[in-house]
Order: structure tokens, then C-alpha cells, then sequence
């Protein structure tokens, strides 16, 4: 017996999965982050709080703009 074809009103169960599968994958980078940013500003934080003054890397701009 041939199989019937799917009802065009029933929605497609692979895209259900697969929306499912982008919104995990878009947390887990939100979370990692989060995670890196929490991190440095621990890390800084850290720092400030151990009495050093050049915790935080100053960027020189170059002097080549004239």
C-alpha cells in the first residue's frame, strides 16, 4: 500500500527541530558571551582591587594623522 501524502495543513515536523536547534545554538553563544565578558570585567576588576594603576591596556592612537 503506497504511503499517503502528508496533509498540506499539518505543519513539517523537521522544522520544528530545526528552529528548536537554532535557538539552543544562539543561547549557548549568548551564553559564552556573557561568560567572557563577566570574565574580563572580573579580571579587572581584580586588578583595580590588588592597588595596581595599569590594569586596564590603553590604546595610543598613532600620531600619523597629519
Amino acid at each position: 500500500m503506497p504511503e499517503k501524502p502528508p496533509d498540506p495543513g499539518e505543519p513539517d515536523p523537521r522544522r520544528a527541530a530545526v528552529l528548536g536547534l537554532i535557538v539552543t545554538l544562539l543561547l549557548l553563544v549568548l551564553g559564552y558571551v556573557i561568560v567572557k565578558v563577566l570574565a574580563d570585567s572580573s579580571r579587572l576588576q581584580d586588578c583595580a582591587m590588588s592597588g595596581r594603576s595599569n590594569c586596564a591596556p590603553i590604546t595610543a592612537p598613532n600620531g600619523d594623522s597629519q
